[in-house]
C-alpha cells in the first residue's frame, strides 16, 4: 500500500493556495478540500459563525482522514495562519501513518492586493469581498512558520516573497 501525503497549503488571501492546490490535485493525483467552496455553497460566504473551523476540522478533515488511511493523497487549502492549527493537522497525519507536506506561500502584500482586488473586481454580487485593510490585519495575524516548526514535517517548501 502507499504512504499517502497530506500536502497543507498555507497563506492569506490572494496568496495562490488555491491555484496550487488544483495543479497539484491533477498531478498527483490527490483530493483536494477546499474550505472556501464548501462555505459558499453551504452558507453564501466564507466564514459564518465559527462556522468554518467546524468545517475544516470536522467534515472535511473526516474525509481527508478516511482518504489518507486508503493511501490517497490529500491537499488541503486551507490557508492555517496559526501554528497551534498546522500542528492539529500534521500530528494527526502523521499518526495516521501518511506524510506531512507544508508549502508556505508568501507573495508580497502588493501581489496579494492586485490579486484580491481583481477578485473582488469579479466577484458576483453576494460573494464576500476583502477590503485593503482587512488584509493588513489578516498580515498581523498570520503566524509565518520558523525553522523549529518546518522542522517537524516530512517536506516542506517555502515560496518566498520574491519568487511569486
Amino acid at each position: 500500500m502507499n504512504v499517502a501525503t497530506m500536502t497543507l497549503l498555507i497563506g492569506l488571501p490572494g496568496a495562490g493556495k488555491t491555484t496550487l492546490a488544483k495543479r497539484l490535485e491533477a498531478e498527483r493525483p490527490a483530493l483536494r478540500l477546499t474550505p472556501d467552496e464548501w462555505m459558499g455553497r453551504l452558507f453564501g460566504v466564507s466564514e459564518q459563525e465559527g462556522k468554518r473551523w467546524v468545517l475544516e476540522s470536522e467534515l472535511l478533515w473526516g474525509v481527508a482522514t478516511r482518504a489518507l488511511t486508503l493511501g490517497v493523497d490529500v491537499v488541503l487549502d486551507y490557508g492555517c495562519w496559526s501554528e497551534e492549527e498546522r500542528e492539529l493537522f500534521r500530528t494527526q497525519a502523521q499518526s495516521l501513518g501518511a506524510r506531512a507536506e507544508l508549502v508556505v506561500l508568501l507573495p508580497p502584500m502588493e501581489v496579494l492586493w492586485e490579486r484580491l482586488n481583481a477578485r473582488n473586481a469579479a466577484a458576483p454580487s453576494g460573494v464576500f469581498t476583502i477590503t485593503r485593510i482587512e488584509l493588513a490585519s489578516y498580515d498581523e495575524l498570520f503566524q509565518r512558520p520558523g525553522p523549529d516548526e518546518l522542522a517537524r514535517y516530512d517536506h516542506h517548501l517555502v515560496m518566498p516573497r520574491e519568487h511569486q
